[in-house]
């Protein structure tokens, strides 16, 4: 629908936007909003968007269409009144300990009581005390942080389809929480941290494991080795002021070493061994025609939602572990030999994730051996900007430096691992005998790119069509597996990301996670990809030697070989 609205005296057209606080909006006007987010359901509730017609009536702009010759105010005395009065009754249920709060300096709530100039709160807490639930390997939920907003609630049931928080009761004693005021890690959440990505306030946060990571960088009988995810590069900056997709895993790397970190490594790396073992695997399964479709193993979010939903399909689930897991085995392997850890140092493997979802994975039973876990500590992209901002290292000043080896090559295939499609095109790279080049590329996985939902292609391996999908979003993941379950699909391979837009998206990354910034941190991935001088995962000589080492009898590492269970 096009048409033409005057806001605040001035003439504002409008094409397909679907509410008038986009058009307000596209005027140049930041209307606030708690529970407003363009790619959930409206709701309404927090009525911070407000506007005012010529008549003098009042409504949420979220939820009214704009039509032609409407004429509304954004900022009348009667609409300041009612926002400072619903801000004033916010706070006052609100537990306000900023100053030790992980969201303090990008709160929207306090963002918005500085700029109502609210500094007395007039009215009485009436919500009683509520426990905080640090049951989660993976976030920590605060009640009394929580405004009601429901943005965690819709995210985990319209965008993820797992619906692991509700609301439960009426009026003032209103809580969201999960079902039978159960903690969360007892219910179905998979840990993916999405909820943290849209909450506005501190009620739901990254559990912060700085302070074991301050432990071991201190403890000189340790040595202590990072692995960096691809999609951290593209957006760590953000939290220094740079643009998202901007690369700096130059000073990533600088800023680890400067905090203490022994050796860091490129995960991506990992992403290479990945492929080659996930690309080997199908290819097995497609000669036998046994087991299709295969599933990706990378994403933990999908792992954990495919146990508890399709427990059925875990035959169709790739054996592989996750690259973090692998680096982390083939590390600690490799500083068993003598030879390689002449110093006698004990080995303690951090992962610096996009994802919530992977500190669950570490904890898991199937990735501990004789007591040794793959990796010990799993810290997000928040994090490692909080340890920075705290080591007091001023992020743009560092000089760049680069990965250490031998673990510090990686091709360009195992660097867009990170956003959704980057798998796929790495496996298929892989299994093309004619590899492609950079034009070549553009043009062949142009259908595994991009944000759509689904996405489908067909390849041509070894005189054989191959039909791939890639899936993203729980929601949309658990749509494509009843079609496939009834008949309406069939696929030989299928990459799954429980998070939209991929690793780049992840519940760890910075905030506010959007559709354009998604985009834009896939861009600076496929940027990489582009200038790597190795294109394909199975060209990296540094993956090849390892093949022919430490790995040449001994792929189990790399391999999930315990069913695969809750924790």
């Amino acid at each position: 629908m096009k048409g033409a609205m005057i806001v605040d005296g001035r003439k504002v057209e409008f094409d397909r936007e679907k509410n008038v606080l986009e058009v307000v909006r596209k005027a140049g006007i930041n209307l606030p909003t708690f529970c407003y987010h363009s790619e959930l359901s409206i709701y309404g509730a927090c009525r911070m968007c407000i506007v005012e017609d010529e008549r003098g009536n009042t409504f949420a702009s979220c939820s009214q269409l704009p039509s032609d010759g409407m004429k509304i105010f954004t900022n009348t005395p009667k609409i300041r009144k009612y926002r400072k009065t619903i801000l004033e009754m916010i706070l006052a249920n609100h537990e306000r300990d900023c100053t030790a709060c992980d969201r303090t300096g990008i709160c929207e709530l306090q963002d918005l009581a500085i700029r109502f100039g609210i500094k007395d709160i007039r009215f009485d807490e009436t919500r009683k005390h509520l426990p905080i639930d640090k049951s989660s390997l993976s976030i920590v939920r605060n009640p009394n942080k929580c405004i009601l907003c429901g943005d965690c609630v819709r995210v985990c049931e319209e965008m993820q389809g797992v619906g692991a928080l509700s609301f439960a009761y009426r009026g003032s004693s209103m809580t969201v929480t999960p079902a039978f005021n159960r903690d969360i890690a007892e219910v179905n959440c998979v840990n993916c941290g999405q909820c943290r990505n849209v909450c506005p306030t501190g009620a739901i946060i990254i559990k912060n494991e700085n302070d074991r990571v301050w432990e071991v960088v201190n403890d000189r009988s340790k040595r202590v080795i990072a692995q960096v995810a691809p999609a951290v590069r593209v957006a760590l900056g953000e939290e220094f002021g740079l643009e998202p997709g901007e690369v700096t895993i130059g000073k990533i790397v600088a800023a680890l070493k400067a905090i203490g970190i022994d050796e860091v490594y490129d995960t991506a790396f990992a992403a290479d061994m990945t492929v080659i073992e996930e690309s080997k695997e199908f290819m097995e399964r497609l000669s036998l025609g046994e087991d299709l479709p295969l599933f990706t193993s990378c994403c933990p979010g999908w792992v954990k939602f495919a146990e508890n939903k399709f427990p059925d399909m875990m035959d169709h689930v790739s054996s592989c572990k996750s690259p973090q897991q692998m680096f982390g085995a083939v590390l600690k392997e490799y500083y068993k030999n003598e030879k390689n850890n002449a110093e006698g140092k004990e080995t303690v493997v951090i992962s610096v994730m996009p994802c919530t979802a992977k500190k669950a994975e570490a904890a898991r039973e199937e990735f501990e051996q004789e007591g040794i876990r793959d990796v010990d500590f799993v810290i997000t992209t928040q994090e490692l900007a909080l340890l920075i901002k705290e080591a007091g290292i001023i992020f743009h000043q560092l000089e760049e430096e680069s990965f250490d080896m031998p673990f510090g090559l990686a091709s360009g295939s195992g660097i867009i691992f990170g956003a959704t499609g980057g798998v796929t095109e790495a496996v298929v790279t892989r299994l093309l005998k004619d590899k492609p080049d950079h034009s070549t590329k553009d043009i062949l996985f142009k259908e595994v790119r991009g944000l759509e939902n689904l996405k489908e292609a067909v390849f041509n391996v070894d005189g054989k069509e191959v039909k791939v999908a890639i899936v993203h979003g729980l929601k949309n993941t658990d749509e494509l597996i009843k079609q496939i379950k009834a008949g309406e699909r069939y696929y030989d391979f299928i990459e799954v990301m429980a998070c939209p837009g991929g690793c780049v998206a992840g519940g760890g990354q910075p905030i506010p996670v959007n559709a354009e910034m998604r985009r834009e941190r896939a861009k600076g991935l496929y940027k990489l990809d582009r200038t790597s001088h190795i294109k394909s995962s199975d060209k990296n000589p540094i993956v090849a030697s390892l093949f022919e080492g430490i790995l040449k009898d001994n792929h189990d590492l790399l391999h999930v070989h315990k069913k695969q269970g809750n924790i």
